[in-house]
């Protein structure tokens, strides 16, 4: 029970695209992730995601629309819902995720990028 510092969490890795694991509340985890070019279309059939932009601009690709999701904002990825995260120009943005523990990191999809673990830190 004592408060978590995102920077120090955020310097502790470099991986790009690969969450750590910062707290778990009830069935969910909380994940920091350092992100930038594409990742991978996929959708999570079970779960919903949540994203929160702690540093930089996140565009999360749908197949009909890019929402841009800014520094302090959230955006909720419904269950099903196919998507890409993105970043531009070259840009490292910090988000930090919430989803089920079950939540597999590429959904529905095997890729180069996919983990099948969150080291915890």
């Amino acid at each position: 029970m004592k408060p978590i510092n995102l920077k120090e969490k955020y310097n502790a890795f470099k991986d790009q695209w690969h969450p750590h694991q910062v707290a778990t509340v009830n069935e969910m985890q909380v994940l920091l992730a350092r992100v930038s070019g594409e990742f991978v279309w996929h959708a999570h059939e079970e779960e919903d995601e949540l994203f929160q932009v702690i540093k930089g601009t996140l565009y999360m690709q749908f197949r009909e629309h890019t929402e841009i999701v800014k520094e302090g904002e959230i955006i909720v990825v419904p269950r099903g819902i196919e998507h890409c995260p993105c970043t531009r120009n070259g840009e490292e943005v910090f988000v930090m995720l919430f989803e089920k523990k079950s939540t597999s990191h590429t959904g529905n999809v095997i890729d180069a990028k996919t983990r099948a673990h969150y080291p915890k830190i």
